[in-house]
């Protein structure tokens, strides 16, 4: 019977000994310290907060900026401005440049624009005084031009240039036939279209001498254009043989001219040149009644009294009254077709003068930005006598723009070229008209070449 106990009590001590294995196995302690829950999740799960702060700076790094695109298409659109007058004795002949000068804009963008971009165009009124044509000036160049057209006269331009090249803004006048300019110092940035009275006046006194007359007395207005001019025929006169017997420079607002009309009587010549603007008209009507007429003496002028209904204000009486005058001016009529679509587009002119060599410093302006590949003034700069003097010769903005888009050097001929500019930014060859009144009426009767070695 102890045996049998013995053997129970064997069986029960393994049975429970087999019990705790098995409890072990399903239940086994875990450290204190740690969640099973955080550890079992993967750290992955869990999002990243910075992660999208970082894609998002990254997607505005690749966005385009505007204002800098913005800023770069202004800097490449050439902004021109015109200084023309608007009102003042020579508004008759602004209003052909400021037609032409508009045309001009209207045919780039037609064709493309500069750089892909439309030309913008700016306009002041020179007015014909000094102290208007520079405030003018100075809110031309506050908005942002590149290149201005005008001043349309000399003395205009005299009281600008230093404000508008010293800004380094290209300035490129139509009419400005002042010897001044030649050796002016502009930097380089000043330019004209219209030939310097240095090449017109042998031009006049070979006319002069060729119709019979050996002395002449001259009278001029009182500035830069008259003077120049005046100088340049006195010379021209004296180098082929002639005489000149008196030179007066005149007050431009005297209230009479009888004391330079008696200067002139006294001195005796065979023909008198004038060089007048509007105060042309109370000059030549004190001559005519002293007997110093056309019908009297020869008689003589230049662009500045060429208009055609300036013998209607000398005498409204009598049509005939300035027959026998005769004159020479930078030739507006060189191409017809031009002339034909200016009267197109802006109706009918006072006058054509001068209006396509407006349209050519617009012209010149925008084939510089083309050839230096940008709208700056400084690179306008740097091509405009280039774009004259190359390689081939073309007649449009569109026709020139091509040629430079194929990597060709260009000789733009313009309306009233060629210019083939000299280094001092001017034309080295001149094309004059010489005009004269006959039965009432203003005609041309010739045209004369001038190049720039009969005055070397």
């Amino acid at each position: 019977m102890m045996r049998s106990t013995s053997l129970r009590l064997l069986a029960l001590v393994f049975g429970l000994m087999l019990l705790v294995a098995a409890c072990e196995e399903e239940d086994p302690v875990e450290p204190d310290d740690e969640d099973p829950e955080e550890e079992e999740e993967p750290e992955d799960d869990e999002p990243d907060e910075e992660e999208p702060e970082e894609e998002e700076e990254e997607d505005e790094a690749e966005e385009p900026d505007e204002d800098a695109e913005a800023e770069e298409t202004e800097d490449d659109a050439l902004e021109l401005g015109y200084l023309l007058p608007e009102t003042g004795d020579l508004a008759f002949l602004g209003e052909g440049m400021i037609a032409a000068t508009e045309l001009a804009v209207e045919r780039m963008n037609e064709a493309g624009g500069v750089l892909d971009n439309d030309v913008t165009l700016e306009g002041r009124d020179e007015a014909g005084e000094a102290d208007i044509a520079s405030e003018s000036a100075d809110d031309l160049l506050a908005t942002g031009v590149d290149a201005v057209v005008g001043a349309a006269a000399t003395g205009m331009s005299v009281a600008v240039i230093d404000q508008i090249t010293g800004s380094e803004v290209v300035q490129c006048s139509p009419s400005n036939t002042g010897p001044i300019f030649t050796d002016y110092d502009d930097g380089g940035y000043y330019f004209r279209t219209a030939p310097t009275d240095a090449l017109q006046g042998p031009v006049l006194a070979d006319e002069i001498l060729a119709d019979g007359y050996g002395t002449v007395a001259i009278a001029a207005r009182g500035d830069d254009y008259g003077e120049g001019l005046a100088d340049a025929v006195n010379d021209a006169v004296t180098e082929a043989g002639g005489e000149v017997l008196e030179q007066i420079i005149y007050d431009v607002d005297a209230a009479t001219f009888d004391a330079e009309v008696e200067q002139l009587e006294a001195a005796g010549a065979d023909a008198v040149v004038i060089v007048s603007f509007e105060e042309g008209v109370q000059l030549l009507q004190t001559m005519i009644e002293a007997g110093l007429g056309p019908d009297d003496i020869g008689v003589y002028g230049a662009d500045g009294i060429r208009e055609g209904d300036f013998a209607e204000r000398v005498d409204p009486d009598d049509p005939n009254v300035l027959d026998g005058l005769r004159g020479t001016a930078p030739d507006p009529s060189v191409d017809e077709d031009f002339l034909d679509d200016l009267a197109e587009y802006a109706g009918e002119l006072e006058a054509e003068q001068f209006a396509p060599q407006a349209y050519d410093c617009a012209n010149l302006a925008g084939l510089a930005a083309l050839a230096g590949e940008s709208a700056d003034s400084q690179t306008i700069q740097e091509n405009m006598i280039d774009v004259t003097t190359g390689d081939t010769e073309c007649a449009s903005f569109e026709e020139c723009a091509g040629l430079l888009e194929d990597g060709e050097s260009i000789a733009y001929v313009g309306t009233a070229g060629p210019y083939e500019f000299t280094d001092a930014g001017e034309p080295s060859r001149g094309t004059y008209e010489v005009w004269e009144w006959i039965d009432g009426e203003l005609e041309g009767t010739d045209q004369v070449e001038a190049d720039i070695e009969v005055i070397e």
